[in-house]
Order: C-alpha cells, then sequence, then structure tokens
C-alpha cells in the first residue's frame, strides 16, 4: 500500500506519553488508522530497530520509527521547511542593525521557533532549510557528512574548457585546498556565462572565493539544492513545509 506524503498539520497534536503507533503513524500523515494498521501488519514498520506489531504503543517524542526502510519523524513538535531567500536578506531570524531577516518573511504562519541550517550571505539567493530540529540541522551542516550543496552562478565569462578538471583536482584557497564535486556550464551570453557547481563543504564565502580565485568573480548566486531538497519553483521570499518523503531522505543523507 503506498504511503501519503502529506506533512502533518501544523495543528496537529502533541504527545505526552506512549500512544498506539496507527495513530502516531496517521497523526504524521503517513495514512489512515486503518491504512497504518495494515502497514505495521505487513511488518513494513520498524521502532528503535525492532519490527513492530500491532498493539505497541510508543513515545513518538523519543521513538526512531522506520517504514519501508525511511525514517519517519513523527513528534508534531519538530518543524522543517524550505525557503527562498531574497537577495539582500540576512541569514539571521532577527538582525540587530535593523536589516530585513529570515523571521520576517515567516510571520504567525509557523508558531514554533525555527532555525536556519547553514547560511547564504547577503548578496547570495536560494534554497535555506529552516528547522527546530538540532540534531538533524547539526548533522546538516557538520563536513564530516559530506551533505552536498548546489548552486547557480552567474560568472564573468567566458569559461575555459580545463576549468572543470581544475575545480575537481583542487583549488587552494588562503583557508585551505577546496575541491569541487560537479561543475558544468549551463549557458553563456557574450561574456557573462552561467555555471552549475556542487560541494560538500561550507566555509563563509566559499563559491565566491572559489571562483574569483580561478578568474570568474561571480555577479550572481543562486542556491538550488541542499542534498535532496531542491528550491524548484519556489518563489523568492516564500516558505514551504517538506514532505515527510523529503524529511526521510535528509535523514539518509545524514545516515540515519
Amino acid at each position: 500500500m503506498p504511503r501519503d506524503n502529506r506533512t502533518p498539520s501544523p495543528n496537529a497534536p502533541v504527545y505526552t506519553g506512549p500512544e498506539r503507533l496507527q495513530k502516531v503513524l496517521a497523526a504524521a500523515g503517513v495514512g489512515s488508522r486503518r491504512a497504518c494498521e495494515d502497514l505495521i501488519f505487513r511488518r513494513r514498520v520498524t521502532v528503535n530497530g525492532r519490527v513492530a506489531q500491532l498493539g505497541d504503543k510508543v513515545d513518538p517524542t523519543t521513538a526512531v520509527i522506520h517504514v519501508d526502510g525511511e525514517r519517519l519523524q513523527a513528534d508534531t513538535r519538530l518543524v522543517y521547511l524550505a525557503m527562498n531567500k531574497p537577495r539582500g536578506v540576512v541569514s539571521t531570524m532577527a538582525d540587530e542593525k535593523g536589516r530585513t531577516a529570515l523571521a520576517d518573511f515567516l510571520g504567525s504562519r509557523v508558531e514554533q521557533r525555527v532555525y536556519h541550517v547553514g547560511r547564504l550571505d547577503a548578496d547570495s539567493e536560494g534554497l535555506l532549510l529552516l528547522t527546530n530540529d538540532g540534531n538533524l540541522a547539526h548533522r546538516l551542516m557538520h563536513p564530516s557528512y559530506g551533505v552536498p550543496k548546489t548552486y547557480l552562478c552567474e560568472v564573468a565569462g567566458p569559461i575555459p574548457r580545463n576549468l572543470s578538471k581544475r575545480l575537481a583536482a583542487g583549488v587552494e584557497l588562503e583557508d585551505g585546498p577546496v575541491t569541487v564535486d560537479a561543475f558544468r556550464v549551463v549557458d553563456t551570453l557574450g561574456r557573462i556565462a552561467q555555471v552549475e557547481l556542487t560541494l560538500h563543504e561550507g566555509r563563509k564565502h566559499l563559491v565566491r572565493r572559489l571562483l574569483a580565485e580561478v578568474g570568474h568573480p561571480v555577479n550572481r548566486l543562486v542556491r538550488t539544492s541542499i542534498g535532496p531538497i531542491r528550491l524548484g519553483d519556489l518563489r523568492a521570499g516564500r516558505t514551504r513545509r517538506l514532505t515527510n518523503a523529503e524529511v526521510a531522505a535528509l535523514f539518509k543523507a545524514v545516515g540515519d
């Protein structure tokens, strides 16, 4: 039986103790209680590494639940958002200098207090993740987990044919070498080129410093993906809640 990829409602119940597993799964958006009972009966659900059984009770705030091998975040207190940060907005929830910050775009739609995962400098645009899941945020930002990030950049051209090999071989910056996981030229127009590159590091201004070092300073930078999460057609300044499948994919990206 296919699972529903809806996100849980912002008004979903907050549990204070163990509840029947099918109720927890249904509240997390997996499907109806009857459908969740069927998943449990077919041994497609595990709790803390053990195959679940009908009648099991779990505490969704602490239990590690997998459905068909994918991690399900059942704690309804946790929020996972994608945001398209506009240019000129600082990557802080609130700014002491009075500049436009991330929280200015959330309003009252998000009751929980969330934090940004990583940063984009004020002149950069694109995908940011916002969450109150500190453990997942730490893993996504830590270089040891190697979560890739993809950027679309408008740079000074023309682009030499050997640039891709040079970036893959590594470029020495003042704070150490950096290598690019993937690079391609998307389009060229006169002396302007549009390039896409993927890295798994997150040092300050890394993409801008890297491309300037190889002779192609950035005019515009848009982050288009973080691991399995893509910016897509999300409009600048807008946010959306991640689906259950996307949250599961993030956990998978950090090995959980």
